[in-house]
């Protein structure tokens, strides 16, 4: 099919919380929207946002390549993209297991890589597109109750610099969002008390600022960890 005139998005983990709601952003904006999420919950939102859904999981090679295939085949183009995941396993950092601790590198490092792999050369024969991350307050402050997540979005972080030094100067851009606690958990009062804006945010500011990394906006923007965190982080 001709490429299409409006641009189009792939986000992943869609279904609901920041994946849906970077869904129905980006589809305000006026992207074309290709959702994944391990439930049919994406492909129900895709069917209302007028897009395609796709049930699959990022750690299955097989269905990212189906979901990019696909999104091509339909529109003829990927402009952006944000990698959402689920969390890892959680539990004190010495009682996790080696399949725990390869099963949260699949999930939240090889799943941007390999996404990564998929959409680079047709951005770079269009002449530029944006991928943006979701990650973690806790990558750079790391917390004990998160000790897969902490340890391995790290990771990801130096990754993303590593891949925005390499094809920044193919218009190709990647950045991280780093929230803190968000409401599509519930809120905790133990929890809101350690946060200066005294509340969680919503999976709508998360969901502006990745619309805004993704837009022509940020095109100055690349390699960076972006907290949303409500000033939850204490380093500088």
């Amino acid at each position: 099919m001709p490429a299409t005139r409006e641009p189009v998005a792939i986000v992943t983990a869609a279904g609901r919380g920041m994946g849906a709601a970077c869904a129905r952003e980006l589809a305000s904006r006026g992207y074309r929207v290709a959702l994944m999420s391990t439930s049919d919950a994406a492909a129900e939102l895709a069917a209302e946002l007028g897009g395609l859904g796709f049930r699959g999981s990022v750690t299955e090679p097989a269905d990212l390549a189906a979901m990019v295939d696909a999104t091509v085949e339909e529109w003829g183009r990927i402009d952006a993209v944000v990698n959402n995941t689920g969390h890892p396993a959680t539990g004190p950092i010495l009682d996790l297991s080696d399949d725990d601790w390869h099963a949260a590198f699949d999930l939240v490092v090889l799943n941007v890589v390999r996404l990564a792999r998929l959409v680079t050369p047709i951005m770079e024969k269009q002449g530029g597109g944006a991928l943006v991350n979701i990650s973690t307050f806790s990558a750079y402050e790391p917390s004990a109750d998160f000790p897969l997540s902490s340890s391995l979005r790290a990771a990801l972080g130096s990754f993303t610099k590593l891949f925005a030094t390499r094809y920044a100067s193919a218009g190709i851009r990647m950045n991280n969002i780093l929230p803190g606690f968000i409401d599509s958990y519930p809120e905790e009062a133990h929890l809101v008390a350690e946060i200066p804006a005294g509340r969680f945010g919503q999976v709508e500011e998360i969901a502006n600022t990745a619309a805004f990394l993704l837009s022509d906006e940020a095109g100055y923007i690349t390699g960076q960890n972006l907290r949303v965190d409500g000033g939850l982080t204490r380093s500088v």
